[in-house]
Parts: structure tokens; sequence; C-alpha cells
């Protein structure tokens, strides 16, 4: 058996550490495009505001809590009304007392 030794070759090894360091940066190159910091598109006409949207909501909530807290027409001329909730359970328990009578 031969003991012999070899190193390697210079150009080989240059080779092998070029082509590391081109991985790595090909690797960089990827992980850089994919997170580019991207501007946030414009916002579609007729968008709202946070702060918009916020006294829109409590506008609608208000509106909610009257319609179901008041009386008033649904449709006068057909003759539909509407009651308060609490009104409204208050008739459907009396209801069905009745109907167990």
């Amino acid at each position: 058996m031969s003991d012999s030794t070899q190193t390697p070759s210079s150009s080989g090894s240059w080779v092998t550490v070029a082509a590391a360091i081109g991985g790595f940066a090909i690797f960089a190159l990827i992980v850089f495009i994919a997170y580019l910091p991207q501007k946030p598109a414009p916002l579609p006409e007729g968008t709202l505001t946070p702060e918009q949207r916020k006294a829109a909501l409590t506008e609608l909530r208000a509106k909610e809590k009257a319609a179901a807290t008041t009386y008033g027409w649904v449709d006068q001329a057909a003759g539909i009304v509407r009651i308060p909730i609490d009104e409204a359970v208050k008739l459907t328990i009396q209801d069905i007392k009745d109907a167990k009578k």
C-alpha cells in the first residue's frame, strides 16, 4: 500500500470556495427580492378612513338601538308596526301562556 497523501489542487479549492460564495449570494438575492419593502396600494375611491368608519359604526349602532327600543311604523300602508323587543317578548310569553290554557 502506498501512503501517498494527496493535497487538493489550489484551483479545485478556489472553485469550491467560489461555488459556496455564489450559492450564498444567490440565496441572499432571493431573500432580498422576496422581502423587498413594497409600497401599499392606493385606497380605492370611496374608501373611508378609520375615523370615518368609526363614526359610521357609531351612527349605525345608535339607529339600531333606537329601532330595537322604540315604537314605529315599518309599513304604514300595510299596517305593520315595530315594537320594542322587551314588549315583544312579554306579548309572546303571554300568547304562549294563553295557548296552554
